[in-house]
């Protein structure tokens, strides 16, 4: 069985069988039925044209089906948290480490000597509950058992054979918006087993990871023709260098990495030297073969060289960097290389006119009609920037100059003007915005709306929101469609399109969409933090921390404070053991929370250790109808038959990560991803939570969607998928790249 492609299938709720046979004996064998029983203590069930499958499959095969899933859920893993009974309180103090502090450093007194060197004196910590040193945080005790079983939902896993992965293949390099962490690890998963097929990549992102595979298969040359601009090829030699298929300028990688290795403690900052050491990995370096097949893509751009130039204007100085450590003046020299020469002539003089700057000219001068007949050159441009516009020109000039180009605007930044329009226009309301390479932050409202009064503003949403969609229906209307029904899953309506806000982490289970709401079935939501799987034993202090938000106050429960109303921490480990990693747990009691008229609690992880959050490591929430046990004797609380989202962080510069905020009054979770500065949870900004929130809230729906194709094409809403012709449902959207097919440009 193929572990690598099971793994993607697993993210569809899938299992992978490469050569599915026809079903004849429906007979159902011993071993294939032992894995059904293995499964459902996990919180699967298998459909029936799967079942009949495992049939025909041998042991040995039926075994990496099941092993598939416990390498994904981790169940093999070490989850013994620090405290024995966690949901009990051990009351440690201050006072607890205060002493043991004294005891340790003059060694006097009586107690313990625990093997990590710590001497406890009596009367100090229970250390009848703890698996380890309460004190320094390392863990002794190590097992892995978990529970199962407890889970009160079963996932129903489909059939999924080579058509099916050759699918969700096309759809990735389609794909209409950015490709998030997880879709593009799943690509990068399909590139090995599939060629590549005709079809038009959808995203400059995705097109770097196609041409990085053409280039691992010795097809640099065909490769080098889909490069339409030197942006592309910057972006592309850029994703080699650092790794991120966005061009995110070295001075604010520098800044993140010393950010996340400064440090509260003065004497342990080590932001200069991480700092240093980034700035050389950073550093340009290329064989002669690199740079001459730079080179010979450079001047085989079928662009203008004036235009080429004008494109590369905005990131020059980067341009400066790369051209010398490319040679490319010296390639630029040699016979064919024609194109080439002329390109870094006319950018080292600057002959050229940069079109952004005579745009701002005319817009400074309130040249109307000189601004907008340049922006209506540039439809990205003038969608991205039409906002501002408005407020800076009025909407009877800006509106009817964007209507005339909005049918060349590509569908996804149509939507994102729908769905924002209400949060810009408004006076009283923050935006959450995230720079390249950043991290999320709240800027305040335009200061040119107190030019305009509430009725103005009204009107000016009214239109903008009309235009969008009238303009998306027309195009729904030209498509040829000789359907007639539809059905429309309600869940969809719940579920924002994903357009902006891509997810850092990987999912393993099933992809959720950032903003999709889980409801919850149990009173407990537990979160988990698993870190330190494959790595030798060290001090790498990762923390997982709630914060809780009251109408007029917060609580945290985290690594200094385990217990607070409604919320249980398993204790603070601040080292890990060799290769098994480690485990930290909060227990959430949701009447006793809304007792307290709590509001929202916010989900976070840090990395208290100097540097980003430590690679893979896997966080997420178990939520079950059924009580949930956590173990007197190990501590260990981990039931992957019970587990709701996880996800798997491994963006390189994340220091603090958000993953989900649970609505008390409404027993919904929200999954979102917000990264933040600082080695605690409580340096998150709640205001900055807040304003996600309403940018997630304000996103146009899948459903919403749908219910606009619909009208356009005259398809008549029907409540059975099996009376419809078209259907979308749970199971279609779990392939988000599908869903941005929608999107029609």
């Amino acid at each position: 069985m193929n572990n690598e492609l099971m793994k993607v299938a697993i993210r569809y709720n899938a299992v992978y069988v490469a050569d599915a046979k026809l079903v004849a004996n429906k007979t159902i064998k011993q071993a294939a039925a032992n894995l059904v029983a293995n499964l459902n203590k996990i919180g699967y069930t298998v459909s029936e044209a799967l079942l009949y499958q495992f049939n025909f499959m041998t042991a040995p095969q039926l075994l990496s089906v099941y092993e598939a899933f416990v390498d994904v859920l981790q169940i093999k893993n070490n989850w013994t948290p620090l405290v024995k009974g966690w949901d009990i309180p051990t009351h440690e103090t201050k006072k607890d480490h205060w002493v043991t502090q004294i005891a340790h450093t003059i060694r006097y007194g009586k107690g313990s000597t625990l093997s990590c060197g710590h001497l406890i004196p009596v009367g100090a910590f229970a250390l009848e509950r703890y698996n380890g040193c309460p004190f320094c945080g390392t863990p002794f005790e190590l097992n892995d058992k978990v529970y199962t079983a407890q889970g009160s939902k079963f996932k129903e896993l489909a059939l999924w054979e080579q058509e099916d992965a050759q699918t969700v293949f096309k759809n990735l390099l389609q794909s209409k918006t950015a490709l998030d962490a997880t879709q593009v690890d799943t690509l990068n998963l399909l590139f090995k087993y599939f060629d590549l097929p005709d079809v038009e990549i959808g995203m400059k992102e995705t097109l770097m990871l196609v041409v990085d595979a053409m280039i691992a298969k010795g097809q640099s040359k065909e490769a080098g023709a889909l490069f339409n601009s030197p942006v592309d090829i910057m972006r592309y030699l850029w994703f080699k260098q650092t790794g991120f298929l966005q061009i995110i300028e070295p001075k604010t990688i520098l800044k993140r990495v010393a950010q996340n290795n400064k440090h509260m403690c003065s004497f342990l900052d080590t932001a200069h030297n991480a700092k240093k050491d980034a700035k050389g990995a950073l550093k340009l370096n290329y064989t002669r073969g690199v740079s001459k097949m730079v080179a010979q893509w450079l001047n085989d751009l079928s662009m203008d060289t004036e235009t080429a130039a004008v494109l590369m204007h905005p990131k020059r100085s980067m341009w400066v960097r790369f051209i010398r450590a490319l040679r490319l003046a010296e390639y630029s020299k040699q016979k064919g290389m024609e194109s080439l020469s002329a390109l870094l002539h006319i950018f080292y003089h600057q002959l050229y006119e940069v079109p952004a700057g005579v745009i701002e000219h005319y817009r400074l001068k309130a040249d109307a009609a000189k601004t907008f007949a340049l922006l209506k050159a540039r439809p990205g441009l003038f969608a991205r920037s039409l906002f501002a516009n408005i407020l800076w020109f009025g909407a009877e000039e800006a509106l009817p100059a964007f209507a005339e180009i909005a049918h060349k605007v590509p569908a996804r930044l149509l939507f994102t003007l729908n769905s924002y329009a209400k949060n810009y226009f408004d006076k009283t309301k923050t935006r959450s915005v995230k720079p390249l390479g950043g991290i999320n932050k709240s800027i305040k409202a335009n200061r040119l709306l107190e030019l305009y009064t509430e009725e103005q503003l009204k009107e000016m949403i009214t239109a903008i929101e009309t235009m969008c969609l009238n303009e998306m229906e027309q195009r729904y209307a030209k498509v040829d469609n000789k359907h007639k029904t539809i059905f429309i899953e309600k869940s969809l309506f719940y579920m924002p399109m994903a357009i902006g806000d891509r997810a850092e982490s990987v999912q393993d289970l099933p992809v959720a969409l950032m903003g999709t709401q889980f409801p919850l079935e149990g009173n407990a939501v537990r979160l988990f933090m698993q870190w330190g799987k494959g790595m030798r034993a060290q001090h790498l202090d990762m923390d997982l921390s709630c914060i809780i938000a009251y109408d007029n106050k917060v609580a945290n429960c985290s690594y200094y404070n385990l217990s607070t109303m409604g919320a249980h921490h398993s204790g603070d480990i601040r080292s890990i053991p060799n290769d098994v990693g480690t485990a930290e747990y909060i227990e959430l009691n949701l009447d006793a929370l809304e007792k307290a008229q709590a509001r929202y609690v916010s989900f976070t992880c840090n990395a208290y250790s100097n540097g980003a959050i430590a690679p893979n490591l896997l966080v997420g929430w178990m939520n079950s109808a059924y009580p949930m046990k956590i173990s007197e004797r190990s501590g260990v609380a981990y039931d992957p038959s019970c587990v709701q989202h996880q996800v798997r962080v491994t963006q390189t510069l994340t220091k603090g990560l958000l993953f989900g905020v649970l609505d008390v009054a409404r027993r919904t979770i929200i999954w979102m991803e917000q990264a933040f500065n600082g080695q605690i949870g409580a340096n998150l900004n709640l205001g900055n939570v807040k304003a996600m929130l309403s940018k997630l809230e304000a996103k146009t729906t899948v459903g919403n969607i749908l219910a606009l194709k619909a009208r356009a094409q005259g398809l008549i809403i029907v409540d059975t998928p099996s009376a419809a012709d078209e259907v979308y449902d749970s199971i279609w959207s779990m392939d988000t790249a599908a869903v941005t097919q929608l999107l029609i440009d």
